[in-house]
């Protein structure tokens, strides 16, 4: 008789701990759902004139891989305990699958920013010349390695795997947070703001002449004001200056939150951190950083330039390889002050 007492504490004990397990379960499997939908919505309302890149393949590989999480949490959270292919599954993976992606996702930020930039200067200065099928060939190897790559250093790291044996429990399971996202956004953010700063007085000259255009059969920001005339250093001050109004037009809202973050102390887990609107932040920022290192390359009229997703760089240039746009194309709009 003397039993029950300790039996009727130790299944009051338990399920604090199911409910708590459910909980953790259901919270994780609503917050990769958003981010799935967000890629989605982000892929969707993308430009799909764009040629394939190594960005574009891992954002896509990206998407997959949330969704291939999603639904292992999902599966486990449904069937608990559950054997498939000889392989024991228990709400224990459920934290498992979660770490391990963080610390794979929290590596990849520096991999892909350095190899999608190489790839936009191998483009730029035609050292690759592939077909399209052997291009997305070689996009799709490249891709599969630095996903196998980040996810065999993150199982053969002892450390990690010490923390993860640590922390693998379904009620207690702590995220890795990336330095690498951190100290990459700050360097965005603070080559951002020294280029605004240097360029301070050509940006408001830009815009107190900017003017909306037709070309190609869409709609444009028209910079009347370059001249081929001008010397390489004037024009690379020039190009920058309307680099930083295209990228801040579009991107604008995105600089104030990595602002915010990089602000105030707040530690988001890398699986939600990575993701593909930050990956298409990056790629702007590429992008804007590989026109303006070949300034001397864009006034060639072969020249093939990277296409961005996001952000229409043909305001840019079009003074660049068309002389009389003004002549041939109506402006629709008044200078905008």
């Amino acid at each position: 008789m003397t039993a029950l007492p300790s039996e009727n504490c130790s299944v009051q004990n338990q399920l604090p701990q199911a409910n708590h397990s459910l909980n953790v379960s259901c919270l994780l499997s609503l917050i990769i759902l958003g981010k799935i939908l967000l890629n989605i919505f982000t892929l969707g309302m993308r430009r799909k004139n764009t040629y394939q890149n190594f960005m574009e393949c891992f954002c896509i590989s990206l998407a997959l891989v949330d969704l291939v999480l999603l639904v292992s949490i999902s599966l486990i959270s449904y069937f608990r305990d559950f054997v498939l292919l000889g392989i024991r599954f228990t709400k224990y993976h459920i934290c498992l699958f979660t770490q391990i992606t963080s610390f794979t996702y929290g590596f990849l930020h520096y991999p892909v920013f350095l190899i999608a930039g190489i790839d936009y200067c191998l483009n730029l200065s035609k050292t690759t010349k592939f077909s399209c099928k052997c291009q997305k060939l070689f996009y799709f190897f490249i891709v599969i390695l630095v996903w196998v790559s980040a996810l065999a250093y993150v199982l053969g790291d002892p450390a990690i795997y010490q923390s993860l044996e640590a922390h693998g429990t379904w009620y207690q399971c702590p995220t890795y947070v990336s330095a690498q996202s951190y100290w990459l956004s700050f360097s965005m953010v603070m080559s951002l703001f020294v280029a605004f700063i240097i360029a301070w007085p050509e940006i408001i000259t830009l815009i107190q002449a900017m003017r909306i255009t037709s070309y190609m059969n869409q709609m444009v920001l028209y910079f009347p004001l370059t001249s081929l005339s001008q010397s390489n250093v004037i024009s690379r001050k020039v190009l920058l200056s309307k680099l930083i109004v295209c990228f801040l037009g579009t991107w604008s809202p995105f600089v104030v939150l990595q602002v915010i973050l990089l602000s105030i102390p707040v530690q988001v887990p890398a699986y939600i951190e990575m993701n593909i609107p930050w990956l298409y932040f990056v790629n702007s920022f590429l992008i804007a950083t590989v026109y303006w290192c070949n300034c001397h390359k864009l006034y060639l009229r072969d020249t093939i330039l990277p296409v961005d997703p996001f952000v229409n760089w043909k305001c840019c240039f079009i003074p660049f390889t068309i002389h009389s746009l003004e002549q041939t194309e109506k402006l629709v709009s008044v200078t905008v002050c």
